[in-house]
This record gives C-alpha cells, sequence and structure tokens, in this order.
C-alpha cells in the first residue's frame, strides 16, 4: 500500500518569516471489517498492514485465537457505486466450525459482555474471553530495569514514518532480551497494536508469552485488553495508565509499567517481573 503518508501546502511560520511549502502528513483513511461478508465496524487507520489489523481487531475482541481460525482475508471489490477498489473495506472469512458473534463489534466498546459500559463488566468479559493465562514462558520472566529503559529508544528509531510526519503512534514487541521482534505504525495507537498481534496470528505465533510489549503513548483499558487477549504478560507505555488498565492487570496478572521515560518508570502491577534496583 503507498498511501501511509500524504503531500498538503503548508503555510510555515519561523521567527517572522513567512513562506508556503509542501508538508508530509501521515494519511488516515476509514477501514471497513466485514466478517462473512457483513459489516461489523469501523476504525480510522493509516493504510497499511490491513489485513494483519482486522486479525489482531479479531483476537482483541475473542473471536479469533489461532491461525487455524482464519480461512482467509480480502479487499472488497465493488465497495464503491461506481464497483471500485477502494482498498478501505476488508472481508474476513472465518474456518468452518468457528463461531460468529452474534453482536456487532464497535471499537472503544466491548459490546460482548453483559454491558460493554461499565468497568466492572469490562474487566469481567475479558476475563471470561482470554484464552490464555497469562504465561512468562518457558521460564520466569525477569526484566532489568536497564534493559526496560532502552525500549523506547528502539521503538523511536524504528518509527520510520514518525521522522517524517512527526503524527504516528508506535507500538512494538520485544523479546525478554531486548530484542526487537516487530514493530507498527499507525494514526491510532490501538490500530498499532491490532497490526502487531494480527501479524503474530496470521503466522501462529500466538500466545506471545514471554514478550513485552510497549507503546508509545498511554496506556488505556483497551491495549490492557489487546495485550491480554494475545497472551502478552507485559505492557509498558511512555506515558500513563488508566485506573482500569491497572485494575485489568492486577486481575490477570500483567505487568503493567508507565511513564517509562529514561531512567524512569512506574510499576503499576505485576512487579514480581522486574528486577528492582
Amino acid at each position: 500500500m503507498g498511501r501511509v503518508t500524504a503531500r498538503r501546502r503548508v503555510i510555515r511560520i519561523r521567527d517572522g518569516a513567512v513562506g508556503a511549502r509542501p508538508d508530509t502528513l501521515v494519511a488516515e483513511e476509514p477501514l471497513e471489517i466485514r466478517l462473512n461478508g457483513k459489516p461489523l465496524a469501523i476504525t480510522m487507520r493509516t493504510p497499511g498492514d490491513d489485513f494483519d489489523l482486522a486479525a489482531g481487531f479479531l483476537v482483541s475482541e475473542g473471536v479469533l485465537g489461532g491461525a487455524e481460525e482464519l480461512a482467509n482475508i480480502v479487499y472488497c471489490a465493488g465497495a464503491t457505486d461506481d464497483g471500485s477498489n477502494t482498498y478501505n473495506v476488508v472481508d474476513v472469512r472465518l474456518a468452518p466450525g468457528v463461531p460468529v458473534p452474534a453482536v456487532s463489534l464497535e471499537r472503544n466498546v466491548y459490546t460482548t459482555s453483559s454491558c460493554g459500559l461499565c468497568g466492572k463488566a469490562s474487566l469481567d468479559a475479558v476475563r471470561t474471553t482470554a484464552r490464555w493465562p497469562l504465561s512468562d514462558g518457558p521460564s520466569p520472566l525477569r526484566l532489568e530495569t536497564g534493559l526496560l529503559a532502552a525500549l523506547p529508544g528502539r521503538l523511536r528509531e524504528a518509527q520510520r514514518v514518525f521522522d517524517r510526519t512527526g503524527g504516528l503512534h508506535g507500538a512494538a514487541l520485544f523479546s525478554a532480551e531486548g530484542e526487537l521482534l516487530d514493530v507498527r505504525e499507525d494514526v491510532g495507537r490501538h490500530n498499532a497494536v491490532d497490526k502487531l498481534v494480527g501479524r503474530a496470528l496470521r503466522e501462529g505465533m500466538l500466545p506471545l508469552a514471554g514478550a513485552v510489549l510497549l507503546v508509545s503513548g498511554r496506556a488505556s483499558f483497551e491495549l490492557a485488553q489487546k495485550a491480554v487477549m494475545a497472551g502478552i504478560p507485559v505492557l509498558a507505555a511512555v506515558s500513563a495508565p488508566s485506573s482500569l488498565a491497572v485494575d485489568l492487570a492486577v486481575e490477570t496478572g500483567m505487568t503493567l509499567i508507565g511513564f517509562l521515560r529514561g531512567s524512569s518508570m512506574n510499576v503499576y502491577a505485576g512487579e514480581e517481573r522486574v528486577v528492582l534496583p
């Protein structure tokens, strides 16, 4: 996909001098996700890795848990009145026998629970639909604070489109040794995480036991939910977590780290995985 960035005219003012020039901006377009041919959800995203985004979204909502449950994903031709393909509509086909959810899923609302709007129902929904208990892999996960402190810099170095636009969120998966496993960028931080998880699903890598998920912004409940649903035991963010994200981390046994900047960090849950100085 070649629509990651776009050029727009801008009036630039620097030290009193005024001039016109083209500016490189991050692209933002809607993506409609269909499930077995029926509209399911729409999200605003940066084009690219759309199949991974759709698959990751369905992992976070408890629809998919393994590559064998996914038949295929295709762009929908004829998405417009003139029959052209906009590459903004994807159709996810489930493998035979995989149950189709009876309710529509909408971004930011966990509608598979009885409520979807209150904190307790949201926590209960994730706990009851998560397929795997959070695991450290074959050996106990113990992370040095120095290793954690180095991760934001490695994520920043891998954000190639951010360098050109300054307008993208980043999400990355790291091994317990600090090795960068995968990175994705998107105008929405939730989309960046979905793209990571969706690729892992399609390559048969779920659950992501022993992995560390780092996000460039804050740690919301939604991002904590996505980490739990993918079996990721550690979520770190360069900004603050929400109270519900902390509650979910405590309930599920996930390690949640916020304000990861330089040598400083706050450990909100799961401190047993962090080697404290």
